[in-house]
């Protein structure tokens, strides 16, 4: 499977403006994918984002496996570092979020009462990878839809700020990436969930990926959408698995559109909630280094 990296011109542009903007506000909204949220976490943020309070969001919580989502939320508590799932479906979250907001910015808030200043909005500036869910956090918090949202990379071209109520004040910065992966694992994770352009990668490579990731941690998820006896998932190897899956949804020997098809399914929680990512796979990396 060849390396995959993607860094278009407007990723740039929009760390330039990030540096520009971070002046302007209290706190940083990270956003990052619940079912990635190693792979999806920009190493750069730590040197872009500087001393600003942050609030790191678990956007798509909703397609992640609730246990493994709790398990991070458990380690991120242990690290003082403040996270919040979001559901973007339901608006679960968004209080959180607020609440959140405030307890990073606490002593932010007593400074400003001390100095006699008047009580203000938060602001707040949203940064992640493409297609994290930016634009949809960005809508329920507007209430209604004012930025595109869909299931691909790059939506977001344009920054623009947002307001809630009287409490928050939103700046939403077009999704960032970081020039190369040094781990190629992290750019195939990222093309398994959606944030990397279809047109970088092979789909059936990506797509045997989540096979084999899925007999090994969600046994019987694929039979049981695909509609096979699950012994197979035993049996067959990844390419044999794929190609039962595209003759059982009638593609015949379609192989790039029954990975197509797998892919999406996939990513829109057909194959019901999974987490590409474990506490158990961050120590394995801590180990080897």
């Amino acid at each position: 499977m060849k390396n995959i990296q993607w860094y278009p011109g407007h990723m740039a542009k929009a760390k330039r403006e990030l540096t520009e903007k971070l002046p302007l506000v209290d706190v940083v909204f990270e956003l990052v994918d619940a079912r990635i949220p190693v792979a999806s976490r920009n190493p750069d943020m730590v040197q872009l984002i500087q001393n600003k309070p942050q609030v790191l969001i678990l956007m798509k919580s909703d397609l992640a496996d609730p246990k493994v989502t709790q398990q991070w939320l458990n380690y991120y508590e242990q690290k003082k570092i403040t996270a919040v799932p979001f559901n973007g479906k339901s608006n679960q979250g968004i209080d959180k979020i607020i609440e959140a907001a405030h307890s990073v910015l606490e002593e932010h808030t007593l400074k400003r009462e001390e100095k006699g200043l008047k009580k203000r909005a938060i602001r707040a500036v949203t940064v992640g990878i493409p297609n994290v869910g930016k634009s949809t956090l960005i809508n329920r918090f507007a209430g209604k839809n004012i930025t595109t949202t869909g299931n691909r990379p790059g939506v977001t071209k344009a920054q623009q700020w947002i307001k809630y109520k009287n409490q928050l004040e939103l700046l939403d910065i077009p999704g960032i990436l970081w020039p190369k992966f040094e781990d190629p694992l992290i750019g195939q994770k990222l093309a398994l969930t959606g944030a990397i352009k279809e047109t970088l990668y092979y789909k059936d490579d990506i797509a045997l990926l989540g096979i084999n990731y899925l007999t090994n941690n969600y046994p019987g998820s694929l039979a049981k959408r695909y509609s096979f006896d699950s012994k197979f998932e035993k049996e067959l190897s990844a390419p044999d698995l794929l190609l039962l899956i595209t003759e059982k949804r009638g593609y015949f020997d379609d192989y790039d559109r029954g990975a197509e098809m797998m892919l999406n399914e996939l990513r829109e929680g057909k194959l019901g909630r999974l987490s590409f990512e474990t506490l158990e796979d961050l120590n394995t990396n801590e180990n080897d280094n």
